[in-house]
């Protein structure tokens, strides 16, 4: 992963310095950017490979920056926060973030963030296992073409979404824990939040049927039916 392109949106100079040098000497090749809508007009000059950008940021916030890159492309985007608080992990995977870093933060542990969200991207989908459509209910799910539809209509999902998604998709009927989630599908070998999981299915719910995955409460969620 040597030479991938990271954009980092973050508007105090002393943070932004300091990730960029970490970054770089990990390899990295980074664009700064001060505010939203420098790093708005940076992402759409550059189409970095990973998207860093800080919550509050003047001009456009990382909210609005995140939606925006999210309409335009399936770019990975890591969204920094100085607060842990709950509504503004959720507002920025909510706006399409593929994960979350609370700042200050460990480089090893931002660089190891960044690798997997690539990682996982760069493989949107396991081998199919029979290379069949599978249909539950009104969707349908293509494991060769990558392709989803509800009722005879394309399903526009990101990268991660569908990754989510063939997990439930393989295991119909098994209840999947959070943790099983947080492994398979954002490739974290060690314990993460689960608000992640949470926020993510929420979404793919919004857009497959709200439905169709079942939460079993105080385990995790499991996909209803059989293909």
């Amino acid at each position: 992963m040597t030479g991938m392109r990271v954009l980092l949106v973050e508007d105090d100079a002393v943070i932004r310095e300091a990730t960029q040098l970490a970054l770089e000497r990990h390899g990295f090749a980074v664009t700064v950017a001060g505010d939203g809508l420098t790093g708005l007009t940076s992402y759409r000059a550059e189409r970095p490979d990973v998207a860093l950008l800080d919550l509050m940021l003047p001009g456009m916030n990382g909210v609005s920056l995140c939606r925006q890159i999210r309409e335009e492309g399936s770019t990975p985007v890591i969204m920094m926060s100085a607060r842990a608080d709950p509504i503004d992990v959720v507002l920025g995977l909510e706006a399409g973030a593929d994960d979350y870093v609370t700042k200050p933060f460990d480089s090893t542990v931002l660089v190891a963030r960044i690798r997997a969200v690539v990682r996982r991207i760069g493989r949107a989908a396991p081998p199919p296992p029979d290379g069949a459509v599978k249909m539950f209910g009104e969707l349908e799910v293509d494991r060769d073409a990558l392709e989803v539809r509800l009722a005879g209509r394309p399903v526009e999902l990101t990268p991660t979404e569908l990754r989510l998604l063939l997990c439930f998709v393989d295991s119909p009927g098994t209840v999947l824990t959070r943790d099983v989630l947080l492994e398979q599908v954002w490739d974290y070998q060690w314990g993460g939040d689960s608000r992640v999981v949470d926020v993510h299915v929420q979404r793919l719910r919004a857009k497959i049927g709200q439905d169709l995955i079942e939460t079993v409460r105080g385990f995790g969620y499991k996909l209803k039916g059989s293909p």
